[in-house]
């Protein structure tokens, strides 16, 4: 019997907000696989918000999806059948999987699917070993270069990047203050992933005064926009900024953000601001899975997963990163039957 395969396709570019007709659900038969390919079952699909950006017709760091195609999305999924030998039955993989109840893997390496190493939870590939935790732990280690001493601002602290970069931070000898938006997320942050955290809602110029009265000397941004402004008015001299994101925007057709008012703080505090995709940083990805390896094996790194189940509601996890409703890393658990799997 032909499987037949779910596929979340996008429709229509979003002007603003993600909306019931940006995607369509479809479905379509599996094809037969060719030598030296794999079909993966897909069981879990990792949300980020960078995904909004890949719905505009604008490129960023890379093509946008095409109208008519597959959402694209990093996933972890087992092996079903397989006509190359390097991806046997029952390995699980991860990699660019896309939103949809099977993929065929044809191909390794950064864009492709690779195997789960030994012992690891598969839906961690989408985590902490995955896009939130190399993001985080680059943006901290070599970009901003963070050291003891140093007192780090991260906004958007109670996200899946950002949680993990405050605590990199701290594990470097750094003084740590994140922000969030909701008291949940403040105690989230300040009880579990054990940095000081305050809610954006508060004035955030005088928490930043009193948490660094000589200014913060490196800032990991998320945000953007009026926390961006916050954190350049508190700048020590020669502070580091890294932009990872601006999800503030709302990463939407109209743009991602507008420049800080007050950017020539930058000059009077003789500051860097850079912005960092991960990928820039191949060469030490096997340092750095190394490291946060050997932190989560010693109890010093956790993380928290907020899972929504169903393919079908994979664009309303997607809207939701922009929304505020996530705690820690967003990710969809497929719901389809397995019984004709095993």
């Amino acid at each position: 019997m032909t499987r037949q395969n779910r596929r979340v396709v996008l429709r229509n570019r979003p002007a603003h907000r993600i909306e019931a007709d940006t995607f369509e659900l479809e479905t379509a038969p599996v094809p037969p696989l060719r030598d030296g390919e794999a079909l993966v079952g897909v069981r879990w699909l990792g949300i980020d918000a960078t995904q909004r950006t890949w719905l505009n017709a604008e490129a960023t760091y890379t093509d946008p999806v095409a109208v008519g195609d597959v959402m694209r999305g990093s996933g972890v999924g087992e092996v079903l059948e397989s006509r190359n030998p390097a991806l046997p039955r029952g390995q699980w993989v991860y990699g660019t999987l896309g939103w949809q109840d099977y993929a065929i893997a044809c191909g390794e390496g950064l864009f492709g699917v690779n195997p789960v190493p030994p012992g690891l939870d598969p839906k961690h590939m989408l985590s902490v070993y995955g896009t939130s935790g190399l993001t985080a732990y680059v943006g901290i280690t070599h970009v901003l270069n963070v050291s003891p001493g140093d007192t780090v601002l991260v906004t958007g602290a109670a996200g899946g990047v950002g949680s993990l970069a405050g605590q990199i931070a701290r594990l470097r000898g750094a003084r740590v203050l994140g922000t969030a938006g909701t008291p949940e997320k403040v105690r989230w942050v300040t009880d579990v992933a054990g940095f000081e955290c305050l809610d954006y809602h508060d004035d955030v110029r005088a928490a930043l005064r009193r948490f660094a009265p000589d200014g913060v000397s490196a800032v990991f941004d998320n945000v953007g926009g009026p926390l961006l402004e916050a954190a350049l008015d508190n700048l020590a001299i020669g502070a580091r900024i890294a932009l990872c994101g601006s999800i503030s925007s709302g990463y939407t057709a109209q743009g991602y953000g507008n420049a800080p008012a007050n950017y020539m703080r930058l000059a009077f505090r003789r500051a860097r601001m850079e912005g960092f995709i991960f990928l820039d940083f191949l060469a030490e990805f096997p340092a750095a899975l190394g490291e946060l390896a050997g932190w989560v094996a010693d109890g010093k790194l956790v993380w928290r997963e907020d899972v929504t189940t169903g393919l079908a509601n994979a664009p309303a996890a997607l809207q939701g990163l922009f929304d505020g409703t996530n705690l820690g890393k967003r990710l969809v658990a497929l719901d389809r039957a397995t019984d004709d799997e095993r």
